[in-house]
């Protein structure tokens, strides 16, 4: 399995994270604080964290599990500020620890992936996710969810086949191998799966998001499964969209929606 154009292309998006940068200087947006977003350290781990400003289950937390631009990404902050403001405590982990991709190289495309991808490993990664885990249910969390994007998406199948987290969504997932990584799914793990799928997307095209229909649907997998699908989107689209086209708007807010009702369902 590997990258393709679109794991490290897209646009930026418009607004005002609420948080607070991070303190290891990369070239991302300064925003501003509130109480909804901040950064804070995690297991020693840098994480962008949305709190409700409502009341919200204090034992429950969304793992927010980005693509390779990290929750420095603006895109990002957004989302999990939108996940907070529905009433989710939302945390982004910097596992790439400080070396996501940046906005000149979204913006440029340019970007050498099988030498980021050798210092950025899932055997570095995970351990960054375990140690946040472990941290927070110090803190009293006891119950995780995961969104996984791209990237993310493997460690959240790894996180649900290991029976971390009780429900899992995944929009345009990499890394992913059918059928292999969808039967051990179904054979392992009891976290309802929504995929968030699209017309154009090299890493899990339509001929494998039809092949997850086939392994897990019809009530084949009990704990849940559901398969949303964006037409006139391309990878990337649940984060990294162009949203000035309507059909990939409609299909970032589409995912959005999807699986805020996925959370609230489980």
């Amino acid at each position: 399995m590997s990258f393709c154009k679109g794991c490290f292309s897209g646009v930026t998006h418009e607004g005002t994270p609420k948080g607070t940068a991070p303190t290891f200087g990369i070239d991302f947006i300064a925003p501003q604080v509130s109480l909804l977003g901040k950064w804070e350290k995690i297991g020693g781990v840098d994480c962008y964290v949305g709190t409700p400003t409502i009341d919200y289950p204090k034992d429950k937390v969304i793992l927010y599990l980005p693509d390779v631009f990290g929750p420095q990404l603006i895109n990002a902050q957004l989302l999990i500020d939108d996940f907070a403001a529905n009433g989710f405590k939302t945390i982004g982990i910097d596992y790439f620890e400080g070396g996501a991709v940046s906005v000149a190289d979204l913006e440029s495309g340019n970007v050498d992936t099988k030498a980021w991808f050798a210092k950025h490993s899932f055997e570095r990664t995970q351990p960054c996710v375990d140690r946040v885990i472990a941290a927070l249910q110090e803190q009293g969390t006891t119950t995780f969810y995961a969104t996984g994007y791209c990237y993310g998406a493997r460690l959240a199948f790894n996180l649900a086949v290991e029976n971390v987290t009780k429900a899992s969504a995944i929009a345009h997932p990499s890394f992913i191998e059918v059928p292999k990584d969808l039967e051990i799914y179904l054979a392992k793990s009891q976290a309802p799966l929504l995929i968030n799928g699209c017309e154009n997307d090299a890493r899990f095209p339509p001929e494998a998001q039809v092949k997850a229909d086939e392994l897990l649907g019809g009530d084949k997998f009990k704990p849940g499964y559901r398969r949303e699908y964006f037409p006139g989107c391309k990878h990337g689209f649940a984060v990294r969209g162009n949203t000035s086209e309507p059909l990939v708007k409609a299909g970032k807010e589409g995912a959005f929606k999807a699986t805020v009702e996925w959370f609230l369902k489980y």
